[in-house]
């Protein structure tokens, strides 16, 4: 039985350039992809309505996790069962991991005063702050506070004060996460346990158990992620060094920076797979 192969892919600095947010030397093999019926989900710290505009570029139609897999949207038209405990919403069955923003945002309170002036947090950004962060446009910086799950916090005290933040924060039960700017903030959730979730939601809409998923990241908090798939792509980064991983096996990394690693590194794993 051939394997059903799927592609998880972080977004900036890995299927998108980290300074640009380009991904035009990924297109010719986005095309490969698409002509092999390969999925290719998005699984990101980005908001679903950043994924709406951007899935739509990208020309994917498929299923996709936002919000450093706070959770998984997947079309009812490709697992037309619903799985078991997700909700139906506007044409996807959705799976959450997290509580809602406005949780995360009460734990973030409690610690505003005694790390004040230390942080920066996207709830309390104006628009152009938001802009002067991520480089984002306006359009796209309003879409990136969309958040539902989750709170991007911008550390700018010291590395000693942030390692107490963050364990402070998980103290009062938060998960946190370091992406390529952000401290991600939410629940016990990681990108890890959404493809896990979506894998296996995949094989019982297939029949089968005959799937080979592939991870493609290049920081952090794509680390879950690279561990619980079959093959595990590392991308360079211009910003800092692989991500860290405990397995050795199945691990490529690429040469190239952001998209154009992402398809060197694709291309070698469809040779492998013939």
């Amino acid at each position: 039985m051939l394997k059903q192969l799927l592609v998880f892919t972080d977004m900036d600095g890995t299927l998108l350039d980290h300074h640009d947010y380009s991904y035009a030397p990924a297109l010719n093999m986005l095309d490969i992809l698409r002509g092999r019926h390969i999925p290719v989900i998005p699984t990101t710290s980005k908001t679903k309505a950043e994924l709406d505009s951007l899935m739509g570029d990208l020309q994917l139609n498929g299923p996709f996790i936002v919000e450093n897999g706070a959770a998984v949207y997947v079309p009812q038209h490709v697992i037309q069962n619903q799985p078991s405990d997700t909700l139906a919403n506007e044409g996807f069955w959705v799976k959450a991991f997290a509580q809602p923003r406005e949780h995360w945002l009460a734990l973030i309170d409690e610690l505003a005063e005694e790390f004040d002036g230390e942080f920066l947090q996207f709830s309390t950004m104006s628009v152009q702050q938001i802009m002067e962060h991520t480089g984002l446009d306006e359009c796209h910086a309003k879409l990136a506070n969309s958040r539902m799950y989750s709170e991007p916090v911008k550390w700018i005290g010291t590395s000693e004060r942030k390692t107490q933040f963050v364990t402070q924060l998980q103290q009062l039960g938060a998960t946190v996460l370091q992406g390529g700017r952000f401290l991600g903030v939410s629940g016990n959730c990681d990108k890890g346990q959404a493809l896990q979730w979506l894998v296996s939601a995949f094989q019982t809409s297939l029949g089968h158990k005959a799937t080979l998923s592939i991870a493609l990241g290049d920081s952090g908090n794509d680390v879950a992620m690279l561990e619980a798939s079959d093959i595990a792509v590392r991308i360079k980064s211009q910003s800092h060094a692989y991500p860290t991983l405990t397995r050795t096996d199945n691990v490529f990394d690429s040469t190239l920076y952001g998209p154009s690693g992402w398809s060197e590194c694709l291309t070698k794993v469809l040779i492998n797979e013939g």
